[in-house]
Parts: C-alpha cells; sequence; structure tokens
C-alpha cells in the first residue's frame, strides 16, 4: 500500500530502473523533499504476497508521486484518440487549445498507447525542424531513418506513410503553427500530400496548436487550404470544476474551491499550486513574486493570441472592475464603442469573457440585457488583484499585496466558484435527481437561487445554496415566485451545500414538493 495518498492501482506504471529494489508487497513512505522525478510507481506494488520482513520500504516524494500519476479530466479526451488511432481508416486530427490547457501531455499519453512519432516543433527555420522530425522518425521506426534528408515536408510526410508498411502509424505534430511559421504554404503542401496520399494511407496525423485563433482561421476555417480534410476536431478546454480539487488532497474542501476560484481549470497552474503548503503561501510564491511562475502568464498569454495586447488588457481591467455593458466598457477604454464591440468579440472567440443573459429573458438572441464578465478564473484574478498592483509585486511587496487585496476577497472568491461547481453539477449530473433532461443553464441573481435549469418537460429546477444559519424564508420565497413569474408549470428544487468528502465538493438533495427549503 501507498501511505499518505491512495492512487488507483490502474494508474500506475512502472517505478523504472532507479528503484528496482521495491517489489511486490513494498511499502512506500511519503517524505517530502527526497526524490524529485520519480515518473510513477510500481504496478504490483500493491500486492502483498511477500512476508513482512521481505518487504522493501523507500522514501520518496509525495507530490512528485501523485503529480506523475495524476491524469485527471481527460479520459474521454484520450479515449477519442485511442479510438481513431485503432481505426482503419486515415485520419487528420485537429487539437487545439490555449497554452497550458494540457494538449501535450494528452498527447504524449496517447503515444505511449499506440506506434506513434510524437514530433512537438521548434521556432526555428524549417530545416532545422524538418531535422528534428527526421531523428522522431528514426527514434520509432529505425532502419536507417536517421540519415534520411527530407527536402520538405510533402517529402517527409511521403516517406512516413510509406513507412508505415500496412500499419497504424500516429504523426503527431505538436506546435503545428511553429511550422507554418517558417513556411506560410505548409498548410497546402500538406493538403497536397493528403489528397495525393495521405487519405489512402495507414497514417492518423495530429496537428496540435496553441494559438487558437490561428488554427480555427489557417486550419479549420473555409478559407484554409485544409477545409474539408480534417477527419476530427477538438477545442481542449480547462478542466471542468470537480476535475481540479484532486490536484490538492491535502487541503479542506473551502481551500480546494477557492484554489479553483483564483486558477481556474488549467492544468499548468493548478500543478504549481502545493498542498504541502498554505494557500496564501502558494498565492504568494506562484503570482505575487516577480519570479513567480504566474506572476506574468496573463501576459504571455495575451501576446501569443492577440496583435495589439495593450488595448485588450485596457478592456479585460475594465471588465474586471465591473464595467459589464458595451458603452460603459467603451467609455472607460477611451474608444467607441464599435471598436469596444470587435475587441469583446475576440476575446469572446478565444473564451477569455462571456456575455451573460438571464436565463429568465423572454427573448435571449436580441436581449439587450446581456453584460460582460471574464469567464477565465485566472484572468479574472490577475485583472482584479494582480494588475493594478504590479509595482508593488516588482518592489517585493507582494505579501502586502496578498494581505491587502487578496484575502479580503477570499468570500466573493469562493461564493463565485461555489456557482460554478452548481453550474457544473446542472450540467452533468442534475438529470438524475430531477428525472428529466435538462436543456438550457444559466446563473440567477439571488441571494439563495444562484442558478436554474430547464428540461425538457418544461419543468424549473431551482439551484439553491445552502447558507449558514437560517435562511430568510422571506426572501427565499420571493425568488421562487420570481421564477413562477418567468416560466410557470413545475419546479423541482435543489438543495446544494458543501461536504467534507475528499472525493467531493457539493453535497446536493432533491427538496421535498411542498417544502420550502
Amino acid at each position: 500500500m501507498l501511505l499518505g495518498h491512495a492512487v488507483p492501482a490502474t494508474q500506475v506504471a512502472a517505478i523504472g530502473d532507479r528503484y528496482p529494489q521495491a517489489g511486490k508487497g513494498s511499502v512506500v513512505f511519503i517524505k517530502e523533499g527526497h526524490l524529485g522525478g520519480i515518473l510513477s510507481l510500481a504496478r504490483h506494488l500493491w500486492s502483498a504476497d511477500l512476508p513482512p520482513g521481505k518487504r522493501a520500504v523507500w522514501i520518496v516524494n509525495m507530490r512528485d508521486v501523485r503529480l506523475a500519476c495524476m491524469f485527471i479530466g481527460r479520459e474521454s479526451e484520450l479515449e477519442v484518440l485511442v479510438d481513431l488511432a485503432q481505426g482503419r481508416t486515415p485520419e487528420l486530427f485537429v487539437l487545439y487549445g490555449r497554452r497550458r490547457v494540457g494538449k501535450t501531455e494528452l498527447l504524449q499519453r496517447f503515444c505511449e498507447s499506440c506506434r506513434a512519432v510524437y514530433f512537438q516543433a521548434a521556432q526555428v527555420r524549417e530545416k532545422d525542424n524538418l531535422r528534428a522530425f527526421r531523428d522522431a522518425l528514426a527514434d520509432v521506426l529505425g532502419d536507417g531513418t536517421g540519415s534520411v534528408t527530407f527536402e520538405d515536408w510533402g517529402a517527409a510526410l511521403k516517406f512516413a506513410a510509406d513507412r508505415a508498411e500496412g500499419q497504424r502509424l500516429v504523426l503527431v505534430l505538436d506546435e503545428f503553427p511553429y511550422l507554418c511559421e517558417a513556411n506560410k504554404g505548409l498548410p497546402s503542401i500538406l493538403q497536397r500530400f493528403w489528397d495525393s496520399t495521405g487519405k489512402s494511407s495507414k497514417l492518423m496525423i495530429v496537428l496540435c496548436g496553441s494559438q487558437v485563433s490561428f488554427m480555427e482561421e489557417e486550419v479549420l476555417s473555409e478559407r484554409s487550404p485544409l477545409f474539408g480534410r480534417r477527419t476530427a476536431q477538438r477545442r481542449l478546454e480547462p478542466l471542468a470544476p470537480p476535475d481540479t480539487i484532486g490536484f490538492f488532497p491535502g487541503w479542506s474542501v473551502e481551500d480546494r474551491v477557492l484554489a479553483y476560484g483564483i486558477l481556474g481549470g488549467m492544468p499548468a497552474y493548478l500543478r504549481r499550486f502545493d498542498d504541502a503548503r498554505s494557500l496564501g503561501e502558494n498565492i504568494y510564491r506562484e503570482i505575487l513574486r516577480p519570479e513567480g511562475y504566474l506572476f506574468e502568464e496573463v501576459q504571455f498569454l495575451l501576446r501569443n493570441e492577440l496583435t495589439s495586447p495593450a488595448t485588450y488588457n485596457s478592456i479585460l481591467s475594465a471588465v474586471a472592475r465591473g464595467e459589464r455593458k458595451v458603452g460603459d466598457i467603451a467609455l472607460s477604454v477611451g474608444v467607441d464603442s464599435t471598436t469596444a464591440n470587435k475587441y469583446l468579440s475576440v476575446l469572446r472567440d478565444l473564451g477569455l469573457v462571456e456575455r451573460r443573459i438571464p436565463i429568465t429573458d423572454p427573448n435571449p438572441l436580441r436581449s439587450r440585457r446581456g453584460t460582460y464578465h471574464i469567464a477565465d478564473r485566472f484572468l479574472a484574478f490577475h485583472f482584479r488583484h494582480v494588475q493594478p498592483h504590479v509595482s508593488l509585486v516588482n518592489a517585493g511587496r507582494g505579501s502586502r499585496v496578498l494581505e491587502e487585496s487578496v484575502a479580503p476577497d477570499f468570500a466573493r472568491l469562493f461564493d463565485e466558484a461555489r456557482v460554478e461547481f452548481v453550474l457544473d453539477h446542472l450540467r452533468r449530473e442534475a438529470a438524475g435527481l430531477v428525472g428529466e433532461e435538462l436543456i438550457e443553464i444559466g446563473r440567477f441573481e439571488g441571494v439563495y437561487v444562484r442558478a436554474v435549469g430547464r428540461t425538457t418537460e418544461g419543468t424549473t429546477v431551482a439551484a439553491v445554496v445552502v447558507p449558514e444559519g437560517a435562511p430568510d424564508e422571506a426572501k427565499l420565497a420571493r425568488e421562487f415566485a420570481s421564477l413562477d413569474e418567468a416560466f410557470g408549470g413545475t419546479l423541482v428544487k435543489l438543495s446544494y451545500g458543501i461536504t467534507e468528502k475528499p472525493e467531493a465538493v457539493l453535497a446536493v438533495e432533491r427538496v421535498p414538493a411542498g417544502e420550502l427549503f
């Protein structure tokens, strides 16, 4: 058994050559700071068929083991890739999503399951990338491949198709936009290859990129030479709220919800927080120090995606300050409403900003009641607590920012994060409690009713957040009356509280008919 942290045996691979003595029935004691780089634990570690006196005892780093064994929330995406690889038809799969969302780790895990060449492009000249691709091919194919010289990508892909020799061969081209920087005609080259050779080969080609706008416009759009060639695509989104709690088993449920409220669902961000330290210490170390991994992350993201980040910075700052309408945002930034709308549209396409329309609005498609909000949790945190205090952080006074700006905001951050957990539950699990499928879900700005769903049968589902202490029954009744006025019909109430169970956050129950709460 593994003392201190439970890892499912199905997620455990081989311990490797470094600790060959850890045999069956070994007991592993966890201690911080001893081993930094262990990839996994022995699959047979949990077998107890050795006498106690012959069991090996090893000291390893709990966090390294946990993070190495962790592959959270990407099971469905991995299943899609594996299913495509096991098929018999050629595939041209496009995977894209923001930097740090976990594309590379997903692809590397996928490549472990099949005959695959994983190649990550660099921002270098085309010949250098072709040489590196040849070396990656040689690692898998062997047979003198390492001595081949490719004149262009058409020749490289043709060579791979020929050497597949009637068997499935997966080619992963990670950071595809970098390849196109060196040769802007690469999409056309790939089109010609696919039409002449690829579509009748045994290849599965995966094109992956972090520049969302590039992948959508230059690879997936109608004006791309590759339009109509892709066989499948997936935009990889941040992890859902419940999938983030496994990163911090040593923390209370409240702190895990708060961590989501600050970091959102980006795996790379979540991995930076160490539950051996307090939440506040992690915020200071990773966000509020000049050398912190996440201090400049937002600016890296905006520069990676946008051509004029200064204006986008100003718009995001205005939204973070509470400006909700286009006219107010435009006035705050100093641009006209048409210009503000254009920038907001780009931010919406990137998933950084959202326009929320009240679920009670009878005509949402033409609604003028929409309000703008930052959709990404970490961006919202950055523009509320980091951007206004950059000078203090650079002066080494991040602890003051934590004490005076961040800590007083914990209650609001927790409340916002909890609502996102509730919305996720409505989307994915509430149908089991209600007995009907939910087809529409949205926020509700009540004190107690925080989200609402509508079912295929016209039932209204009210998500009621359990308050501390006794609720104001008159106020709660008014919120239910407001829903009845907007929708009518049957009203089902779901009560949401916080649980201390390590595998969950929400305690959910259906309120019996006729009861208020």
